[in-house]
């Protein structure tokens, strides 16, 4: 093993079992509220986030809008229902959602498809397009030239690759998550690169 959550395309239980506790240190209310503005503006019915851990993404979304997740870890599952009392989450793998085709109005993920090995992303992609009646949005960290960040994470171009799949790309952009934006600000110093190259893909898919 090379300690990856992904080899060979098996799944890490432990390490997403370790990743689901300690979720709630990663909320972060300006990205949910990013997911909410954009369910608002797109008029959107319906939301699902892939690889939703305990849900921390959907908290702000809209009144009356039906908000899905979907995660493999039981852990991350579990939480997501007791946090979110109003969303409908399940267990199920990217590559095969339990989701009739174009049911789902916006369909997001926030740095998951970073830890997907190839196939499993292509597939994943795949999955996205079919279920996403609308749009699908990849919050993801990104770089021109593709390639590993770490021992686990893989940088992804998600404009190139959903134009790639005939996806009208709406709006590519680099994201700031709002602790670093502060201290950006307070000192006049740029972002961590590594920070200015998560960026936010939104797409059209119908």
């Amino acid at each position: 093993m090379d300690g990856s959550p992904r080899h060979r395309g098996r799944y890490d239980k432990n390490f997403w079992d370790e990743y689901a506790r300690s979720n709630e240190s990663r909320y972060d209310a300006g990205f949910a509220g990013r997911v909410a503005y954009t369910a608002d503006e797109l008029r959107c019915a319906s939301v699902l986030e892939v690889g939703c851990g305990t849900g921390v993404d959907l908290r702000l979304v809209p009144d009356g809008v039906h908000v899905f997740g979907l995660d493999p870890n039981h852990v991350a599952v579990g939480a997501a229902r007791e946090g979110v009392r109003s969303g409908c989450f399940a267990r199920g793998m990217i590559t095969d959602m339990p989701f009739a085709d174009s049911s789902i109005d916006l369909v997001f993920t926030h740095r998951l498809l970073n830890y997907l090995d190839e196939d499993t992303l292509a597939g994943g992609m795949r999955e996205m397009h079919r279920v996403a009646r609308k749009h699908v949005m990849s919050c993801e960290w990104s770089g021109a030239a593709e390639g590993a960040m770490d021992g686990r994470r893989t940088l992804r171009n998600m404009a190139e690759r959903w134009a790639g799949m005939g996806a009208e790309v709406m709006a590519d952009a680099p994201v700031y998550d709002a602790a670093t934006a502060a201290m950006a600000t307070e000192h006049g110093t740029d972002p961590p690169a590594e920070t200015a190259e998560t960026r936010m893909t939104l797409v059209r898919v119908s």
